[in-house]
């Protein structure tokens, strides 16, 4: 009887020490995890934070000619897949915008081509900025730290955030243009198998009015609230798309024309 006892006991204790090793393995993951997690998000906002420094806000630049244009030519001496600037006005959003010829290297590449778990602002291979009937899509990471990247597309949700910063800039090395904000929407990546859905990310081109007028009207069907705004066949369209968690896959859409 008593072996009994103390082989159960044994047994416990053993029990015991094996919770107490598991548990103290997932405790030091987890910060180990944490503390990767932090670290990369200082790095990276240290790093874009240092950038930025060195170009002019939109009063300087005005006043000291192109010299946010020479930023972006500076730019483009050390990667030539940088195409230009983005931002929006009060916003988190103002970095580097990127192209090359797929859309997975810059989800875990910064603008330096150095691997970075944040990734880079950037553009669909297809899009083409200097066309004039096209859909220039670009992506960027919802980062929940510090409010990267393009974190700060989600306060579209809100329409007064709308009605405060209407206007995305684009700046290349020969120009600044402007884009209205016409549609904001939430959706997802549809799977090969539904049909009849609005696969957004596909339309980088148009071949004619009919399909221009089409994806603005499924935008518009869509949206969130009525901005009051829409597009003309040959008005130039930018589409931001940025991961949101309210459903599977799911995406949060900001569509701008070019003024």
């Amino acid at each position: 009887m008593r072996e009994e006892k103390q082989k159960s006991k044994n047994k416990k204790s053993k029990l015991k020490i094996i919770l107490i090793i598991f548990f103290s393995i997932c405790l030091i993951c987890s910060t180990v995890y944490l503390a990767w997690y932090f670290i990369n998000s200082y790095k990276n906002k240290e790093l874009y934070e240092d950038l930025q420094k060195e170009i002019p806000n939109e009063e300087v630049a005005e006043n000291k000619n192109n010299e946010f244009i020479d930023k972006v030519k500076e730019l483009q001496k050390e990667n030539s897949d940088i195409k230009g600037w983005i931002r929006i006005e009060d916003t988190n959003i103002s970095y580097p915008l990127l192209q090359t010829d797929n859309n997975d290297y810059y989800l875990t590449h910064d603008y330096k081509k150095e691997e970075n778990y944040y990734g880079s602002i950037f553009m669909n291979s297809k899009s083409d900025l200097k066309d004039n009937n096209s859909n220039v899509i670009i992506y960027g990471h919802n980062m929940q730290s510090g409010g990267q990247m393009f974190k700060d597309l989600l306060k579209y949700q809100d329409k007064s955030f709308y009605e405060e910063h209407p206007i995305i800039k684009i700046t290349t090395e020969e120009k600044e243009d402007e884009y209205e904000i016409i549609s904001v929407f939430k959706s997802r990546v549809f799977y090969k198998s539904e049909k009849n859905v609005f696969r957004y990310y596909y339309c980088y081109d148009f071949e004619n009015e009919d399909e221009y007028n089409e994806y603005i009207n499924n935008c518009k069907e869509i949206e969130l609230y009525d901005t009051g705004k829409t597009a003309s066949y040959g008005e130039q369209l930018i589409t931001l798309i940025t991961c949101e968690y309210s459903q599977e896959d799911g995406r949060m859409v900001v569509v701008a024309r070019k003024i």
